[in-house]
This record gives structure tokens, C-alpha cells and sequence, in this order.
């Protein structure tokens, strides 16, 4: 059963879009600061804590600890299970990723690693045990979904690497490294073992191969987050298993030139067009990069000066409206808690206030030092070690006036600095081949108060169609369930060469301004011409939305304009709607001389919306009367009085 033509195709920008510059930041810092005599040969002069080393651990609050010893007993009778070859074919049978079958043994384990580690009993030691043998026997530690040719079943003779064998591989390594003693005194093959498997499954494969398309080395794709995520993952495998120095050296010198693909990808403007929460997975992981290498180069390695690394980090904060809602074009979330001790350390680190005290302030939110930290064991021990510091730290909501991102036409503006009252919008102009792509350029999401109003919808739970050639197909991907119009009966259209033109914004004390023409972002059967999108924010007064358009030749069929809203939407009068959200109330109005409406609700029953509208959601379509061969219309959004 075929569902693709090549994994991912349709996300990534295409070659062209690639930037042309070589900047090469982190091979030239390397050269710089003579890489080969500065990395460590022994993991353990890091400075990490580790297991035999009771004082870091027996000083941690007594609440963090009691939570860790607790999750692990909860795992001291997991019955650890097979991943079956139906689990595999699951995704060629019906879509399904059963990502699920993934994630519970590795939750389980880290659970154990965790409790061990705090309680330092050997208590959790036999489980442990249990859990590195269950992956050792294992024939791959990746996800169904990335299987490579023939899809269905892993290829113990192909071993090849994934977000999951990177996740799993950087997870053992550190389990290896915290109790690899202690393995021995109870059995000598256990951590000889468990160092094969994580060489064999993840290590040499990545030393011997650059054929991986997230590497981005043979050139053959464009790279997204895969490349900062997976090489994290592996550079913490390397450092910690690698005994030969000088591979060591060259493993590391081979994350570093993949990771300057990814870093020459990227625009100088440092927007994430993946949107905020795969940045916690894109600039953040290469946070977790240059960060681990400072570290293992004992400080030398710094890049923080150079702006384009500051514009990635900044990205995060320009792209939030009020926790917990982010910018959430393309396939990004509508809330996330994103990732609070790395936009604090790389605030901190590329000496950024506003991002530090952002970072404070999301660990606040998120009840920092009262519960025990997510993530992987590395990126626990980091925000245990960050515990006090955080908590002590000033801590700021990050309320910008607006922004704008030149290169990624991105932008977006709120009633007034520092406070969430009033109107925030933003809008996108861009590309309709961007990754996680929704054919959305020219869209826009409004808040009022910090809370929704008209949303990006976002995507439904992952299939195999959700990243095959059907994907628009998915009525979420669509520019009809944007804030777009339909023109002539089309919707936009995927791809590169739709993209936006002459996409402008300003701002003053007064006003924000967003425009850009998306007339190509349609097939030339529209015979549209021209197509200016605006959106204008009066400042403490309103939010415009604005259209000028031009045909070629004149066209009957239906245009109408689009919008998607989280609001209870009720016809008050002639020309007046009425949007009713969590905490305020709002009138839209519009010319009926111009357009007739009609209101649209869906209910929302798939699991991953339901996380962000499960009251479900209203399409506002305005259907131009008798457009013309040209025309301008406004719609207006004002606090009702």
C-alpha cells in the first residue's frame, strides 16, 4: 500500500529556498578554538552529578524527591512489553503510528533512572536493568512512521536512525553512564551489552552514513527540526560511549557540519516557520547543541555573539501571545508550555533579558520546583541543576508591541506593550511549501484579552496521510479553514512557487500594519490578478481587515471570504455580528451592500484539536455579492460598547 512518494516531501522547503550562504558558523568556531585539543576524553570532566555522588541529589527539595521516588515505584512491577510486528505495519495497514507502543517503556524507564538516582538505594537497580535489556533486545528503537523502504517491518541488517532510535540511543547512554558500575557488580554483560546495542543501533551508523536526509550532508533535502533534534541525541551518545578519542573528534566534527546546515538554512531574521512549538524541538535542540558543547570544550565553544544565533532564540518570544497561547501557523500548537529552563539559559546566555525573564516566567507557570521536571534524563539533571536559580530569578510575561520577520514575513502586534488587554494579531506572508506547511500565506489569527478569537484550527492527531501526497486532502490543511479567501471556487494551492509578494508591515504608537498581495498563492484558473491582503490594528480601538482585489478577466464563480473563530458567533443585525469569547464580547461588521454570510459549526471530536477548541469551532463565510472585475472590501472587529 503506498502512501508517499518520499517521506516528508511535501514539508520541506524545496532546494531553491535553501539560503545560499555557506555561513559554516560552527565549523569556523571549531577551527577557531581548536576543537581536537579541547574535547573532553572522559564524559565525567563535564562536571555533570552523577549517580556515586550523593550530595547533589540528597540536597534537591524534598518534594522533588518524594515525586521521583513515587513515579518509580509505580514502575517497580512494569511489565515490560513487546513491540509487535503488527505495531510496525499498523502504519501501512490503517495510518496509525501506535507512537504510544513507543513511549510507555521509555517513560517507564526514565522513571526508574530518575527514583534511582534521588533514592540511591539500588531499589530501582533490577528494573533498570530490566528496561536497557528490553531495548538491547529490541531490533529497532524508532517509530513505524519513519521506517525507511519497504515500509512495515525494521531491517536489522539496514540500521538506520530516527527521531526515536536518537531519543532512545541518548537515553541509554545516560542510563549506561550513571550506573555502568553498578551493572557490572551484578552482572558483567549487562553494560557491555547495553554499550554494543547503543554503538551498533545508533553510533557507528551515524559515523558511517550521510545518506540520513536530516544530516542534510548529501544535499539531497532540505533539513528541518530532525537535524537539531537527532544530533543532540546522537552528540550525547558520542561523548558519553566513544572511548576512541579520535572518533570521538570526528563524530563530533560530524554533528557540527550537520549542524551548519541546518544553522545555513535559516533565515537571518531567525523565524521558525515550523512555528513555536516545533521550535522547542528546532532552536531550542540547537540550544541543547551549542550548549553541550561549551560544556564539553570546557566553555570554548561559544557562539552567542552572532546575531543570527540571538534571532533564533528571540524567535520564541516574539511568536507568543499570553501563556499559554503561541502563534500556531502550519502544524504548530495553539498552547504549549514550550520549553522554560532553555529559553532562560539561552536567554541568559546570548544576554537577552526579555528571553531570560521569559523563561522564568513559563517555569513559574508551569509551577517550577514544586513538580518534577519533563523531558529525557539529561534534560532533567539540567533544570535540577537550574532549580534554585530559576526559582530566585526575575521573572517577566514577555508582551511585546509587535514584531516583524523580514525574511519568514511573519509579523504581528498587540493593542499595547507589557499588558494582554485588548487586541493582538499576527499574519503571515511566506511560501506554501514551508515545513509542517499549511496552505495558509496572507492568514492571520486574532486574540482579544490574550484569549482566541480568530484561531488558526491547527492539525488533526498524526496519520500516514497527514505526510503523504493526500495531505491536502485534510480539511485543516486547507486555506478555506483559514482566514483566507476562496477564490472563484479555489482554494490555495501547495507548493513553492505560490507564495506571497510584496509583503510590507509598519508600526507606530498608534497603529500596526500588515499587507501582502496573494494572488499568486492561487492556480492561474482564478484569473485573479491581484489580491492585497491587509490587516490594520488601531491600536486600543480596533482590528481592520482588508481586501483589494483585481481580476483578469471577469469570473461567476463563488468568492468568499473566510474566517474561523473559537467565538459563540450570533447575527445581531444587518451587517453586524456579534463574537462572544471566554471573557469578552465583540461585533464584526460588514457591508451587506457587498456580501451576504453564512455561520458554519463544527464539532471538534479529533484528540488533538479537542486539546485547544473542544467547545468546538464557527466558519464565518462572506460571499461576495457581485464581486466585478475589481473591488476593495473591509471587515471590522470592535469591543462591543
Amino acid at each position: 500500500m503506498k502512501y508517499i512518494v518520499l517521506l516528508f516531501l511535501f514539508l520541506f522547503k524545496t532546494l531553491s529556498g535553501i539560503s545560499s550562504e555557506n555561513r559554516d558558523i560552527l565549523q569556523k568556531e571549531a577551527t577557531e578554538i581548536e576543537l581536537e585539543k579541547n574535547l573532553v576524553k572522559e564524559f565525567s570532566e563535564i562536571g555533570f552529578p552523577d549517580y556515586s555522588k550523593r550530595n547533589f541529589w540528597e540536597k534537591l527539595p524534598d518534594n522533588i524527591k518524594g515525586q521521583y521516588i513515587q513515579n518509580a515505584e509505580g514502575k517497580l512491577n512494569y511489565d515490560w512489553p513487546v513491540v509487535k510486528a503488527t505495531d510496525y505495519l499498523e502504519i501501512i495497514r490503517s495510518g496509525d503510528r501506535r507512537q504510544s507502543v513507543y513511549a510507555a517503556p521509555r517513560s517507564a524507564l526514565m522513571a526508574l533512572v530518575m527514583g534511582e538516582l534521588i533514592e540511591g538505594k539500588g531499589r530501582f537497580l533490577d528494573q533498570i536493568i530490566n528496561g536497557v535489556w528490553y531495548y538491547c533486545e529490541q531490533t529497532w528503537w524508532g517509530w513505524s512512521a519513519h521506517l525507511p523502504e519497504p515500509k512495515g517491518l525494521p531491517d536489522i541488517k539496514d540500521p538506520s536512525i530516527d527521531l526515536g532510535v536518537g531519543e532512545i540511543a541518548n537515553i541509554l547512554s545516560w542510563t549506561w553512564y550513571m550506573f555502568h558500575r553498578e551493572f557490572d557488580e551484578i552482572h558483567p554483560l549487562i553494560s557491555k551489552r547495553l554499550k554494543d546495542e547503543i554503538m551498533y543501533k545508533a553510533v557507528i551508523p551515524y559515523y558511517e552514513r550521510e545518506d540520513f536526509w536530516w544530516m542534510g550532508l548529501d544535499g539531497s533535502r532540505a533539513v528541518n527540526n530532525w537535524n537539531p533534534w537527532t544530533n543532540h541525541n546522537m552528540l550525547s551518545a558520542i561523548i558519553i560511549m566513544e572511548d576512541d578519542q579520535d572518533k570521538k573528534i570526528n563524530g563530533v566534527k560530524k554533528v557540527i557540519r550537520s549542524l551548519d546546515v541546518f544553522i545555513n538554512s535559516y533565515p537571518d531574521d531567525g523565524g521558525c516557520d515550523e512555528g513555536p512549538s516545533y521550535w522547542g524541538r528546532a532552536g531550542a535542540s540547537l540550544y541543547q547543541n551549542l550548549d553541550l558543547l561549551k560544556w564539553a570544550t570546557k566553555g570554548k565553544f561559544n557562539v552567542y555573539d552572532v546575531q543570527l544565533i540571538k534571532n533564533m532564540g528571540s524567535y520564541i518570544y516574539k511568536a507568543y501571545i499570553n501563556y499559554p497561547y503561541f502563534i500556531n501557523f502550519a502544524d504548530a500548537d495553539a498552547t504549549t508550555g514550550s520549553r522554560p529552563q532553555i529559553i532562560y539559559s539561552y536567554g541568559k546566555d546570548i544576554q537577552d533579558p526579555v528571553m531570560q525573564k521569559f523563561g522564568a516566567y513559563l517555569a513559574k507557570k508551569q509551577n517550577w520546583a514544586e513538580v518534577t521536571p519533563g523531558g529525557k534524563i539529561d534534560e532533567q539533571l539540567l533544570q535540577l541543576m537550574l532549580l534554585d536559580e530559576i526559582k530566585s530569578a526575575p521573572a517577566e510575561n514577555a508582551l511585546i508591541s509587535d514584531f516583524w520577520l523580514p525574511d519568514t514575513e511573519i509579523a504581528g502586534g498587540r493593542d499595547k506593550a507589557g499588558s494582554t488587554e485588548g487586541f493582538f494579531f499576527a499574519a503571515k506572508g511566506g511560501h506554501n511549501n514551508e515545513s509542517h506547511n499549511h496552505n495558509d500565506l496572507g492568514t492571520c489569527v486574532l486574540y482579544y484579552n490574550g484569549k482566541p478569537c480568530l484561531i488558526d484550527i491547527g492539525r488533526e492527531q498524526y496519520v500516514a496521510k497527514t505526510f503523504s501526497n493526500r495531505r491536502y486532502e485534510i480539511w485543516t490543511m486547507q486555506s478555506q479553514y483559514h482566514n483566507l479567501p476562496k477564490i472563484n471556487g479555489y482554494d490555495q494551492k501547495e507548493g513553492s512557487q505560490y507564495k506571497a509578494k510584496n509583503t510590507s508591515f509598519n508600526s507606530d504608537s498608534k497603529k500596526v500594519v500588515f499587507s501582502t498581495d496573494i494572488a499568486d498563492a492561487y492556480v492561474l484558473e482564478t484569473g485573479i490578478d491581484k489580491w492585497i491582503r491587509s490587516y490594520r490594528l488601531d491600536r486600543g480601538r480596533k482590528f481592520v481587515v482588508s481586501d483589494e482585489y483585481q481580476f483578469k478577466e471577469l469570473k461567476t464563480d463563488p468568492t468568499t471570504l473566510n474566517f474561523v473563530t473559537y467565538c459563540t458567533v450570533v447575527k445581531a443585525s444587518e451587517g453586524i455580528l456579534n463574537l462572544e469569547g471566554e471573557d469578552f464580547k465583540l461585533e464584526m461588521t460588514y457591508n451587506t451592500k457587498k456580501v451576504r454570510t453564512e455561520i458554519e459549526f463544527y464539532e471538534v471530536n479529533d484528540t488533538a484539536l479537542k486539546r485547544y477548541w473542544p467547545k468546538g469551532i464557527t466558519r464565518i463565510v462572506f460571499t461576495l455579492n457581485d464581486p466585478g472585475i475589481k473591488g476593495k472590501n473591509q471587515i471590522e472587529i470592535v469591543k462591543t460598547k
